[in-house]
């Protein structure tokens, strides 16, 4: 049932849900090169981390308009939640490609880039959607990119069991699986964060009805 308002809905909040989109878009591309040329890695890695304290800002924002405005056009709880979903996809870019410089990695492995393929081709079906919930005439056309973001998050697992199960044939090479593993725990996580997102553009295409 559509909640009863005295006021007007404030639409800026859109307005930052596709800022945040657009961020993540761009450090899941940073990534993706960073995993296609690895080269320069220290500067790629910094301008992730750049990426990641900018989605840091479209957060507070969200958050201070959140506290500021009577009459939010989503519940309170739905606005927080698709923010943070958003947010914990680019954390996630950012702790994978720090973990890369961390453990000095020489080359990366065919799984991690195909990952980082997924990563932005989730990114973006998020930007793509995002602007789509503005309007009750587009909303239903959310569905579309959530379910492709599922497709894409259930090839990620598959890719990341393949990339473990190439580790574990070399027994011998103990600190490449620990290294790789944990890498890969990143760029996986990074994928189930892009699931939360379309979970909670389903929320609000619920709501909408």
């Amino acid at each position: 049932m559509p909640r009863f308002s005295i006021l007007p809905a404030e639409e800026g909040f859109y307005d930052w849900f596709e800022k945040g989109a657009t961020n993540l878009v761009e450090a899941a591309r940073l990534l993706s090169d960073l995993l296609h040329d690895f080269t320069n890695v220290q500067s790629k890695v910094s301008r992730i981390t750049e990426q990641e304290h900018h989605g840091d800002f479209i957060v507070h924002e969200i958050y201070d308009m959140l506290h500021r405005t009577f009459i939010p056009p989503l519940d309170r709880e739905t606005i927080q939640r698709l923010a943070a979903a958003v947010d914990d996809v680019v954390d996630n870019v950012e702790a994978a490609a720090d973990l890369m410089l961390l453990y000095k990695v020489e080359k990366p492995t065919r799984q991690a880039a195909r990952l980082a393929e997924i990563i932005l081709a989730c990114a973006e079906q998020i930007d793509v959607a995002m602007p789509l919930m503005r309007s009750k005439k587009t909303i239903q056309e959310v569905r579309r990119h959530t379910i492709e973001i599922n497709r894409l998050e259930n090839e990620a697992d598959q890719v990341t069991r393949t990339g473990i199960a190439e580790l574990l044939e070399h027994p011998d090479q103990l600190f490449n699986l620990i290294r790789w593993k944990e890498i890969y725990g990143a760029l996986e996580d990074a994928t189930d964060r892009c699931e939360d997102v379309a979970d909670a553009m389903n929320v609000v295409v619920l709501e909408s009805a």
